[in-house]
């Protein structure tokens, strides 16, 4: 069975491939904001699809089925696609969304490789967001995964060596390089114990990563406004425990040093820094208002 269909879309010069599948680590939901937020801007066309019966276990994500008085209208099966579109200069974009495949990702991502070969990509970005010891009251930070250290270098990275599971992303970014195209995975910073909730700040910074490292032109205007107001929110819950506040006072300061937060959450005894699921339990509770 064929992996790909193709369909007629117009792909500008040298468009970025952006990669943003469902499935994989993304604290504070921030890689699936950012997608969201370039769909709502931008107009796309479906350039491509990968068979979700030979990529997808369907009982893992089961097919949405539609029901209208009884009557069973559409069955939705979920597949990887790539969408083309443009940012508000015209500059090309590609979009590479959907679930991130149970199976055969070397046949996946060379697929994707020599797609983006064939339609010029410049370079590939990867999005995704993981726990840090990090203050919910500053800037996130953004960690690289790259293809050479020059990109590295341009965004930031965890120094020393790291052996941790790799996403789809990780591996269609690799393919690309073997191919010819730079490649680099974009990695919010987002403080662990708002990473089980959307986080729109973890949003903010990877589309303004995107935004430096390419040159596209993308409207981060309203995602700011939702931060904004996020955050004001979160100062709300962690105001109302001392134990919380001690906390975050430690990482600002820690922040305010210059110090790698990457790896801080271990540096901080458990009395000083309460479970993510604890706080993020709290959180939830205050914004439904019953705290």
């Amino acid at each position: 069975m064929p992996l790909v269909e193709r369909y007629d879309a117009e792909v500008p010069e040298q468009p970025v491939l952006v990669v943003a599948m469902e499935g994989w680590i993304d604290a504070g939901f921030a890689a699936a904001t950012a997608l969201a937020t370039l769909l709502e801007a931008t107009t796309t066309s479906r350039l491509a699809s990968f068979s979700g019966d030979e990529l997808v276990d369907h009982r893992a994500r089961r097919p949405r089925l539609r029901i209208d008085d009884g009557v069973r209208r559409e069955i939705v099966f979920s597949e990887p696609e790539l969408l083309v579109g443009t940012d508000r200069l015209g500059a090309g974009l590609l979009l590479l969304v959907g679930p991130e495949p149970d199976y055969r990702w070397r046949r996946f991502a060379a697929e994707v490789a020599a797609l983006a070969v064939e339609l010029g990509a410049r370079l590939v970005v990867g999005l995704g967001a993981f726990p840090a010891g990090a203050a919910h009251s500053r800037p996130v930070g953004l960690a690289a995964t790259a293809s050479s250290p020059e990109l590295a270098r341009a965004v930031g990275f965890i120094p020393g060596s790291l052996d941790v599971p790799a996403g789809i992303g990780e591996v269609v970014g690799e393919a690309c390089s073997r191919a010819g195209i730079p490649s680099i995975g974009l990695w919010a910073r987002v403080p662990h114990y708002v990473s089980a909730m959307p986080f729109p700040a973890g949003a903010v910074a990877l589309l303004e990563g995107l935004g430096a490292l390419t040159g596209l032109v993308l409207d981060t205007e309203e995602l700011r406004r939702d931060a904004e107001e996020a955050r004001r929110r979160v100062d709300g819950l962690i105001a109302e425990s001392p134990e919380h506040t001690e906390m975050v006072r430690q990482l600002e300061a820690q922040a305010d040093a210059g110090e790698d937060e990457a790896g801080a959450i271990g540096e901080l005894s458990e009395a000083q820094l309460p479970s993510g699921d604890e706080l993020a339990a709290e959180l939830e509770r205050y914004l439904r208002g019953e705290v």
